[in-house]
């Protein structure tokens, strides 16, 4: 796999399907997701392709979203349905696949449940899933707090922006995606 052309494709698609702001956001999680990729010792070209695509699809119509989503053989669950919105990833991993002939799993993986998690998660789903919540446009994400989390393991990192993120998305009374509580757990050391 060509991961410079492949990358600048995924990039020019993302630039050309999303607002600038998110982007920009884009760019910066890819930067992020190299950057947990190279200190632990994962494959840092796969993190940023991962990373500058995963939003790709994010200002997509609703039905879109549901219509590629519906295509990874995955139940839409209710919380979806309610906020489509949450299939984004699901729909650019589906896109990746059939658009951009992308089959690496750890990619694809990686892309569909960045926003959720999964149990079971491969290391580059953990890597985006991190990358996404503390990249330098996030408010908490001052470089202190960013090197603070880079001086856990990655399942520490990963079971420390997870408990986070359980706990802002509790405290704003917005519904959690079903099977956090567990994910949690699993990563609690």
């Amino acid at each position: 796999m060509n991961y410079i052309e492949l990358t600048e494709k995924i990039r020019l698609f993302t630039e050309g399907h999303v607002k600038k702001s998110r982007y920009e956001h884009s760019v910066r999680v890819a930067q992020m997701c190299a950057r947990i990729c190279r200190y632990y010792g994962l494959d840092a070209d796969k993190g940023y392709l991962a990373g500058i695509g995963h939003d790709m699809c994010k200002d997509f119509p609703d039905d879109k979203l549901i219509e590629l989503a519906s295509k990874d053989g995955n139940p839409i669950i209710e919380i979806e349905r309610q906020k489509p919105s949450l299939l984004h990833g699901r729909a650019a991993s589906v896109m990746m696949k059939e658009s951009f002939l992308i089959d690496d799993e750890d990619i694809l993986e990686a892309v569909a449940w960045h926003t959720s998690g999964k149990r079971g998660m491969r290391d580059l789903t953990k890597a985006l899933f991190i990358a996404d919540k503390i990249e330098p446009g996030r408010p908490q994400a001052t470089p202190k707090y960013i090197e603070e989390k880079f001086q856990l393991s990655l399942n520490g990192m990963l079971y420390s922006v997870l408990k986070e993120n359980f706990e802002y998305l509790n405290k704003k009374g917005y519904e959690v995606f079903p099977g956090s509580e567990e994910l949690l757990q699993d990563y609690k050391e």
